[in-house]
Order: C-alpha cells, then sequence, then structure tokens
C-alpha cells in the first residue's frame, strides 16, 4: 500500500480529510501583545473579536521549514499545497523543505503546488488531490492533473474592512478607510499573479453579494463545486448560496467558517468564494 501524505498550511481551512493522511503546518497571526497559531485549537472568533478592536500593526508569519518537515512526516509521497506565493513566503518555505526531504530520504518524493490563492480555492485543490489519490492515479499523474484543475479555479472576496491589507501594506490607508464606511464593501479576485485584486466597491451587503454573483459568472463558472468560507457572517453566505442557486441551478455548495489565517485577511463580516471554472 503507498504511503501517500496530504499536508497544507492552515490556508487551507481544514484540518481533517476523511479518506487520505492529512497534516497542516499553522500559520500565525502577530501583534505586538499576543501570538495566534492557527491551529485547531484556535479560537478563531476570539482572534478576530480582538483584532477588531486592536488600534496596533499586526502581520502574519508562515510554516518554517521545520514545521514543514515535521508535517511530511515518513510518507513516501507528499503532496503539499501552500497558500498563494503572492501573499506569503509559505511557498518557498515548502519547496526548501521538499529539497531537504527528498535529499535525506532517497525514493521518497514530495511535490509542492502554489495555489495562487487562498482559503476555499486551497480547499477545493486539496479535495482534488484526495479524489485523484483515491483513484490511484501515479504520482506524476496526480502532479499532472491537479496543475490542470488549478487553471480552473478561482476565488472571489467580500470584504467589509481592509485593516488588515493597510496594516501590511497591501493597499493605501486611504482606501482602507473608505471601506466600512455608510457600508462600502469590495467585491475582488484573485488574480493570475496571486494577489488580491479590488473590482467594485459596492454599498450595501445586499449589492456586494449580487456583484459576487456576477463575477461569478464572468469568471467563467457555470456548474460545479463552490466553496464558500465566512468570518463571523454565516447569513451572508446563506443569501450568497441562495443567489447563486437562483442562477447556477445545480452548483454544488458547502458553506464554512474560515479559520484563522482567512480570517485574519477577511477581516469581520469578510466572505471567500472558491469555484470551478468551465
Amino acid at each position: 500500500m503507498r504511503n501517500i501524505k496530504i499536508v497544507a498550511d492552515s490556508s487551507c481551512d481544514l484540518f481533517a480529510l476523511k479518506h487520505t493522511a492529512f497534516a497542516v503546518a499553522p500559520m500565525k497571526i502577530i501583534t505586538a501583545e499576543r501570538e495566534f497559531v492557527d491551529d485547531g485549537r484556535l479560537d478563531v472568533n476570539g482572534m478576530a473579536d480582538y483584532l477588531y478592536q486592536y488600534k496596533g500593526k499586526s502581520k502574519s508569519s508562515c510554516p518554517n521549514t521545520t514545521d514543514w518537515l515535521d508535517a511530511f512526516g515518513d510518507a513516501d509521497e507528499v503532496f503539499c499545497v501552500t497558500i498563494t506565493s503572492g501573499l506569503s513566503g509559505s511557498y518557498n518555505s515548502a519547496c526548501a523543505a521538499k529539497q531537504i526531504y527528498e535529499n535525506e530520504n532517497k525514493g521518497k518524493r514530495v511535490h509542492v503546488f502554489d495555489t495562487l490563492s487562498a482559503g476555499p480555492e486551497v480547499t477545493l485543490v486539496i479535495e482534488k488531490i484526495e479524489d485523484c489519490i483515491t483513484r490511484d492515479l501515479p504520482f506524476e499523474k496526480i502532479c499532472e492533473c491537479v496543475t490542470a484543475y488549478m487553471k480552473k479555479t478561482g476565488l472571489l472576496f467580500m470584504l467589509k474592512s481592509l485593516k488588515t491589507f493597510a496594516n501590511n501594506g497591501r493597499v493605501s490607508p486611504i482606501v482602507a478607510k473608505i471601506v466600512g464606511i455608510a457600508g462600502i464593501c469590495i467585491v475582488g479576485k484573485a488574480s493570475d499573479e496571486g494577489t488580491l485584486e479590488p473590482m467594485h466597491k459596492c454599498r450595501g451587503e445586499r449589492r456586494s453579494l449580487e456583484t459576487l454573483v456576477g463575477g461569478l459568472a464572468s469568471e467563467g463558472f457555470q456548474t460545479g463545486k463552490i466553496s464558500i468560507g465566512h468570518c463571523q457572517n454565516e447569513s451572508a453566505a446563506l443569501q450568497l448560496k441562495e443567489l447563486i442557486l437562483s442562477k447556477f441551478k445545480n452548483a454544488a455548495i458547502e458553506i464554512h467558517k474560515l479559520k484563522g489565517l482567512c480570517s485574519f485577511y477577511a477581516e469581520k463580516g469578510g466572505v471567500l468564494v472558491g469555484f470551478e471554472k468551465a
């Protein structure tokens, strides 16, 4: 029997799989006063509430090489999935761990996927890997199949705050101040380069969700899987599901709470949407 394992950083919003060995290398969220480790024990709501009130700067920290090696364990075949290299050093750290692991364990193989995304789209990629493994595809075929699949997935988002991105220098403080005033939300997508690209400023949550559905159509969704993650905003996720199903009858939609890293970037009220393209 093949000794196979899927490994990911905690941007995947998963901590267990049904049919495949799985391990997570946790990200960290750091402020001047506290450090939050994004593992299965993190009180995500408590962290989000704290950061909502926190006035200082905050940042995320990616897994180091040792964290990745610990997650690889002793597997013969490792499929490693990371948050976009456009936002984090997680991919580079995982590649360094791959080189060490393969050099020290002759015959064992690691493939690192840079998803160029985060959250629900990463979830879809991991589910695809698991599907390939359950079909007993060879290592090289799985790498080929999943790489092709990632070209047919996307990520959209609705954010009610850009404070975290402003703190990290990813958007200007002036732009960040606009969001949240008078109910202004930002709707955007993960770009082909793996950065988060704001596309629309929308007044009100309902209008933002309708814009998200329009974005699904324009980005190539017709039918298939959609993964919706939210930070303390289940009502918006449920509304979005209804709006999607009114336009795409055969969409297979799941809803989940975002874990620590994605909640850090999405902030309270944020919604992330991973989807399959035609």
